[in-house]
């Protein structure tokens, strides 16, 4: 069946190999490639390039993955609405998520949410705010979290305000003051989380006409928080981020109220899938009342 080997190939594609997919989808390395082969001997194309470097997509493959991926989520929204229509609930959700969210609100959110629909399975896919735009765009997200404002082509539910605050060391001279203005950095080193993670950080300065020093750049936030720790800079982060600080780190408000705008995004949220809908309803609901 057409659907199995659309779910080989869109996986062979997200893991970037064949061993990886047959490891997650539980067959053996020849299944998947027999299933691939399958798959371009039926069109009459090449769909994949495979050399030592790893796995890619031929222009053939780059033009139909979405087409595969659109019907195997129409498959899905099929199952779920029969499922619907006999009174149970099931279904599968990926949703794409950056660290702060993953930590402070996700476990609680999947654990009461799994209680209620305990046959709805969700799949966490851990990013940037960039790489969350393109899963959702390409169908490998079925909804995700993003950073404010994202994409237009984009449903979005605004979900929570966070505030950005200066993260620097405790006995760091501009501890002692109660909150830090912009301009007080520009002569600091300075830690930039790296492009997909900045947005917010070079808003900041862009909108203060400013550059900082940037001695360092690092995706991982708690990277950024160990350097600040060892005294090699400062740096901006989201509030969100820094619930347990090490005891010799510390953050100060910017004068000004910056923040990041939380939101949850689909490509459509009238044509979502059942299972997809709750979970965006119970999101919604969740961070509504714990604000």
């Amino acid at each position: 069946m057409n659907l199995i080997k659309y779910q080989i190939f869109c996986k062979v594609v997200e893991t970037g190999s064949l061993t990886k997919a047959g490891e997650m989808m539980n067959l053996t390395q020849s299944a998947i490639s027999h299933a691939i082969t399958s798959l371009e001997n039926e069109f009459g194309l090449s769909l994949l390039i495979r050399n030592r470097s790893g796995i890619r997509l031929t222009n053939n493959g780059e033009r139909l993955i979405q087409y595969f991926r659109e019907i195997l989520q129409l498959n899905e929204k099929i199952n779920q609405e029969v499922a619907a229509i006999k009174g149970v609930e099931i279904g599968t959700v990926r949703i794409g998520t950056f660290s702060s969210v993953s930590i402070q609100w996700l476990p609680q959110i999947m654990k009461q949410f799994q209680e209620l629909f305990p046959h709805i399975e969700i799949k966490l896919l851990d990013g940037n705010y960039n790489e969350i735009e393109g899963w959702i765009t390409s169908g490998i997200a079925d909804l995700g979290f993003v950073n404010l404002p994202t994409l237009e082509t984009f449903d979005v539910v605004p979900l929570h305000k966070d505030r950005m605050v200066c993260i620097m060391c405790s006995n760091h001279p501009l501890s002692s003051q109660a909150s830090i203005r912009i301009e007080q950095l520009i002569d600091e080193p300075f830690i930039m989380p790296v492009a997909g993670c900045d947005t917010d950080v070079l808003r900041i300065f862009t909108h203060n006409k400013l550059i900082p020093k940037v001695k360092y750049e690092l995706e991982d936030d708690h990277a950024i928080i160990a350097m600040v720790q060892n005294g090699l800079g400062l740096s901006i982060l989201p509030e969100m981020i820094l619930s347990q600080l090490p005891e010799n780190v510390c953050y100060r408000p910017l004068k000004g109220e910056y923040y990041r705008s939380i939101g949850i995004a689909t490509t459509s949220i009238k044509n979502t899938s059942p299972a997809a809908s709750k979970l965006i309803e119970f999101i919604t609901k969740w961070v509504e009342e714990t604000k």
